[in-house]
């Protein structure tokens, strides 16, 4: 396993300069080393995510024995040790003795053999410690204790502790803890028989498939490293989309001849999922690069009826004003309900990347709203978990543009005891919703938590253009 440290040592020490996003990156260091076993590509998959999922846990626990804090180590020192904790504390079948050993290896083979006896030192440490480490007193710090427990910056947890309660806020977080398998959404035009058949496919190759409760087509898919080599995937059958982000295709309503415009599709999920539904899509994105992806995903499933541009949605396009049936509002957002996929997203948001996203939400909509004509739907929905970003939104487009609130009566059972459910609890911690929301506006949409619903933590909200 000596070379697949390694290579993970190198993939963090890339991580910990930010030049990628952690999901990209290490989906590409497992593309490049596609040749390994399967079981080293997985050690290796795990140990980068997992290590990057616990940082601030593991900081915790090696500054608590470390006489030089984790910031001013060297940062080959400092990712090799987070590395090899998290073997300590998570990767059970990893011996002790091999973890201390390979990082004493590692630190000399890449010229640091002067910091064996440091790394050495600190790992056996903790090592001895591991069963009763401990985490800041719940009592007297109840969010520092979240904040340790789930590695979760402490400005994340008060956000949500303000505006859920500390109860709520910590199902959250462990919900976004929880192994996210990897969410596919086959074409609805295939036959549940169909469907089986390729599930089936699936397991000869030791991949769980598991059916969504919310939706039949989307299904998630256990044991595998990456979709594009499995039966189906080049000639169309299925993509990747999140069970979440189906569900706010579905709330849209979209009849066979509607005319739907995706203002921001990038990936293009919800852009192909409405191209199965309606006549003409119009999908865009602001960048040459994103909208390729689209093209490229539309080819593959073979959505002729997809037309992609490339535009920025902050500016209107005079040209679509009161053209479209169905228009498609995912915006850009803080992206704190997908944390537990793009692990990295707590570590790079702050309060002002937050407010900026709220800012650039308001300028998105404004410029994009008058494309629906009288008497069509506005979709909106982010992967977020923010009352600013979602909640507000609501009052602003139903009370301060020609919008009406429409229930969203297809809500699956479940979600729908859910968000009576949510209201409950929000009441009972003291924690109501601050933005006030009349029984209309709470009735046209739905905030999806991690812990509580399936998929990404989500938020969709449907209106209707009123007539002129």
């Amino acid at each position: 396993m000596a070379d697949i440290r390694e290579i993970a040592l190198d993939t963090m020490l890339v991580l910990g300069r930010q030049k990628e996003y952690s999901h990209r990156l290490i989906r590409e260091v497992l593309d490049k080393y596609d040749y390994l076993p399967d079981r080293d590509r997985a050690f290796l998959k795990r140990l980068t995510e997992g290590t990057l999922e616990r940082r601030l846990e593991l900081d915790y626990h090696l500054n608590r024995v470390s006489n030089i804090p984790v910031g001013k180590m060297k940062p080959l020192i400092r990712e090799l040790l987070r590395l090899s904790l998290y073997q300590l504390l998570y990767m059970d079948s990893v011996p002790d003795s091999a973890v201390c050993n390979e990082a004493c290896r590692l630190a000399a083979r890449r010229g640091f053999g002067s910091l064996k006896g440091f790394v050495n030192a600190v790992l056996r440490n903790l090592a001895r410690q591991k069963e009763n480490l401990p985490l800041p007193d719940r009592e007297k710090e109840p969010l520092r204790y979240l904040s340790v427990k789930y590695s979760m910056p402490d400005w994340i947890v008060g956000l949500w502790a303000d505006e859920y309660g500390t109860e709520i806020t910590e199902t959250i977080l462990e919900g976004l803890m929880q192994v996210s398998p990897v969410s596919i959404r086959f074409r609805t035009d295939l036959t549940g028989e169909r469907r089986e058949k390729l599930c089936d496919a699936f397991r000869a190759q030791e991949i769980v498939p598991i059916q969504s409760s919310y939706l039949p087509y989307v299904y998630s898919l256990e044991g595998v490293n990456g979709v594009e080599r499995l039966p189906g995937f080049a000639e169309g059958l299925f993509t990747v989309q999140d069970v979440s982000s189906a569900l706010a295709v579905e709330m849209a309503g979209i009849r066979k001849g509607d005319f739907v415009v995706d203002v921001c599709a990038a990936p293009g999920g919800k852009s192909l999922l409405a191209a199965e539904k309606a006549a003409r899509v119009l999908s865009r994105d602001r960048s040459q690069e994103k909208a390729e992806l689209i093209r490229s995903a539309a080819c593959r499933m073979g959505m002729e009826n997809i037309e992609v541009q490339v535009r920025d949605g902050c500016l209107t396009d005079e040209n679509l004003i009161g053209q479209a049936d169905v228009v498609l509002l995912d915006v850009p957002c803080s992206g704190l309900g997908v944390i537990g996929k793009k692990r990295d997203i707590k570590y790079r948001a702050s309060w002002e990347s937050v407010r900026q996203a709220e800012m650039l939400q308001r300028e998105i909509v404004s410029a994009s709203w008058q494309y629906v004509k009288p008497g069509g739907t506005l979709l909106y929905s982010t992967c977020t978990i923010n009352t600013a970003e979602n909640e507000a939104m609501v009052k602003y487009i139903s009370e301060e543009l020609p919008f009406d609130p429409v229930p969203l009566d297809g809500l699956p059972d479940e979600i729908r005891a859910f968000r009576d459910r949510l209201e409950v609890l929000r009441d009972q911690a003291g924690k109501p919703s601050r933005q006030g929301l009349g029984q209309a506006q709470k009735q046209a949409c739905v905030q999806l938590l991690p812990g509580y619903t399936q998929g990404d933590g989500f938020f969709i909200a449907r209106f209707c253009r009123r007539p002129q």
